[in-house]
Formats: C-alpha cells, structure tokens, sequence
C-alpha cells in the first residue's frame, strides 16, 4: 500500500467516525438541520411582511436577504464541521487516542472538511427546497452556474475560520469553546450579508474588504440583480481565503506542537 492510499483510508475511517456519530444519535442530526430551518423561516417571513409593505422596487429584498441566510449558513456550518469534530474529540477524552495513531495532522484536518462540507450540502439542499416551497424563490435559478465558485468561497472560509478555532481548541481546550460558535458572529456585522458594503461606514467598509467572504454576499447580490459576476472580486476572495487558510493552518500546527511541548494534549478533556 503507497503512502498515498494509507492518507487516503485514515482520512476516509475518520469520515466514517464522524458519520457514525450521528447512527445512534438523534440529536446531533436534528441540531444540523434545526437551527439554519428556523433561521430561514423567521427571516423569509419577516421579508414577506416587509415586502407586502413596500414599494414594488424593494420587493427583491426577499431574494437578497433569503439568499444570504442560506450562504451564511454555508460559511456557518463549514466552520463548525471542523471545531465541533475536534471539540467533540476533547469532550469524549479521545484526542490522545488520535494523536498516538499513524492518523497525521492534515490527514485529520481534511476528514474534519469532509465531514462539514457534507453536512453542509445536506442542509443546504433543504434550505433551498424550503426556500422554493415557502417563499417560490429557486436559488440554482437565481446564481446559475455562479452559485459553484461562489458557496465553494464562502465554504472555504468557513473551514479556515474552522481551523483557526481548532488551534485554539488544541492550546486551551474547554476554556475556548465558546469561541467555537462566537467567533462566526465576530466578523458577521462586518462581511456584508443582509446589507451593501455601502451601507457600512467608510472606517469599517476598510475592515470589511479584508474579510472574504464580503465579496461573496456582495457578488451574490450583483448576480440576483442582474449584473455581470464581479469575478475580480472573486479573485480577491480567493486569494484571501488561501492566505489566511495557509496562516490558519500555520496556528493549528504551532499550537499543536506548544500543547505538546506543555504536556496539555493529554490533559484537554481534563480541564
């Protein structure tokens, strides 16, 4: 067996422990689908109403603000595939297990991607059949072919978000978790999902286009509109995520190897 293929088998056994998870477990399943379906539902119907209120010209904002739940969903989930898979290993003692197998560090890594990117195919599929039942709005309508390069730039995002939040998990184990669901929400106010970057203050809108998956939600809503893909700010998307992908991926490994250094690996689902 080449050193290729036995990546390739303890990436896909951790896949399948990740799944497996969810066999005997109802609640996980219904967590993944249960928060992004109410989210979807209350903001349809809050768009729904200011719809009937206003003029016809505002009548889209139900297109743009239905789409953006359902990218930010995308960039949500895909963050938490990766921390929760790792948080889940310090919660059930099993990190030191991990870390003594042949498993490697990018081997575990890219399990942990492949897990959130299914998850995060699943719940899409239903927002988007929801979408179109509740609120007749058909997303692969509305972005054709640029919904690809536009939810691969928001997923990518959200695993370096997730890997970031990873490293951190490695260094402080329990003390970070909250970091875990709060660190989506930092950069939420400033990455342009229910509003133009226009609308923000010229100081943030400075912030904002550092943030990726800004030109994402403002490419998305150019596309629904009407327009041209804005493909250079796809580019600058792209280039961004690699950066701080690489930088994030940098963090994980640097905090594994201090952790280990400290003697913290083997006490992570002790503190």
């Amino acid at each position: 067996m080449t050193a290729v293929s036995r990546s390739l088998t303890r990436i896909g056994a951790m896949f399948l422990r990740y799944l497996y998870l969810h066999k005997r477990s109802l609640s996980r399943t219904f967590d993944i689908i249960f928060w992004p379906v109410m989210e979807l539902l209350v903001w349809g119907f809050v768009t729904l109403y200011i719809q009937s209120l206003a003029h016809t010209e505002l009548a889209r904002i139900i297109v743009f603000l239905i789409s953006a739940i359902i990218f930010w969903d995308l960039l949500y989930r895909g963050q938490l595939g990766v921390s929760v898979s790792v948080v889940e290993d310090i919660w059930t003692n099993n990190i030191v297990n991990l870390l003594i197998s042949p498993l490697r560090l990018w081997e575990w890594l890219t399990a942990t991607f492949l897990y959130g990117m299914a998850k995060t195919l699943l719940i899409t599929v239903i927002l988007t059949l929801l979408a179109l039942i509740f609120y007749h709005f058909n997303l692969i309508d509305a972005l054709g072919f640029y919904l690809i390069p536009l939810s691969v730039n928001v997923l990518f995002f959200g695993w370096t978000l997730g890997v970031l939040t990873s490293g951190l998990l490695i260094r402080w184990g329990h003390s970070v978790e909250a970091l875990i669901w709060g660190i989506p929400f930092l950069i939420q106010p400033f990455s342009a999902i229910y509003y133009p970057l226009s609308t923000l203050p010229p100081w943030l809108q400075g912030i904002s286009k550092g943030i990726p998956s800004t030109y994402v939600f403002e490419g998305m809503r150019t596309v629904i509109a009407g327009g041209a893909m804005p493909w250079d700010d796809f580019w600058k998307s792209l280039g961004l995520n690699l950066l701080y992908f690489l930088f994030s991926c940098f963090f994980f490994a640097l905090m594994y190897h201090r952790s280990r250094l400290k003697g913290r690996l083997g006490k992570l689902g002790m503190d």
